[in-house]
């Protein structure tokens, strides 16, 4: 059965990047004969450049025109390697974008999924009311460090002709003051500059009697 239809095949699949570097390497090898055919081309014209019409010419030229033949066959399979290297490299990064997508939509379904389930486990009446909970508390807290710091019984505003007044009534109260201070030091009571007991030899000193305690 082998025989007929052949063995299976066992070895590993081709890739698009091993097709690639196959073609890309039939393609150097083509430059290669391309460059050796245009090293000939250019000897051969430098040759008939040099002779004269006759049959030694007309033989070079010949050749000449076998290799440019030869150049144009390498050339085009060269062109047309070249469109399939750059079809199988377009191919290959849409297979590669194609798998970063699907990795990506992947990725996305399993945040989707995990997100589903933490999300499905938060209240949101629950933290509604957690928050209106704390405005009332913060509230209350304001409502206390106003009551705590409220004034007693002072006036929030003081007139500027009540101010002047009140210093001026100040002013005169202290000098008024003083001027009584000044007249106890200097006057002498009347009892004693009136006239002066039997008993006493000599009247008193009126600058000891401002040193003697009271």
């Amino acid at each position: 059965m082998n025989r007929l239809f052949g063995a299976k095949n066992t070895g590993p699949k081709p890739t698009l990047t091993g097709a690639i570097s196959n073609v890309d390497t039939h393609i150097e090898s083509l430059d290669v004969k391309l460059a050796k055919l245009n090293a000939e081309l250019t000897s051969h014209q430098q040759r008939m450049s040099k002779m004269r019409d006759g049959p030694g010419k007309s033989a070079i030229k010949q050749k000449a025109l076998k290799i440019l033949q030869r150049r144009k066959m390498y050339e085009a399979q060269r062109e047309q390697l070249q469109q399939q290297s750059w079809n199988m490299e377009q191919a290959d990064m849409m297979t590669s974008n194609l798998k970063n997508v699907m990795t990506t939509v992947d990725a996305m379904k399993s945040t989707n999924k995990t997100l589903k389930q933490q999300y499905g486990k938060i209240d949101i009446d629950k933290i509604e009311r957690m928050q209106d909970e704390m405005q009332d508390l913060l509230e209350m807290g304001n409502e206390i460090q106003e009551s705590l710091g409220r004034s007693y019984d002072v006036p929030e505003d003081v007139d500027e002709a009540e101010l002047d007044a009140e210093l001026e009534a100040l002013g005169e109260e202290a000098d008024f003051e003083q001027s009584l201070g000044a007249g106890a030091e200097t006057e002498m009571p009347g009892f004693m500059r009136d006239e002066v007991p039997s008993f006493v030899d000599e009247p008193p000193d009126a600058g000891k009697l401002k040193e003697a305690p009271v």
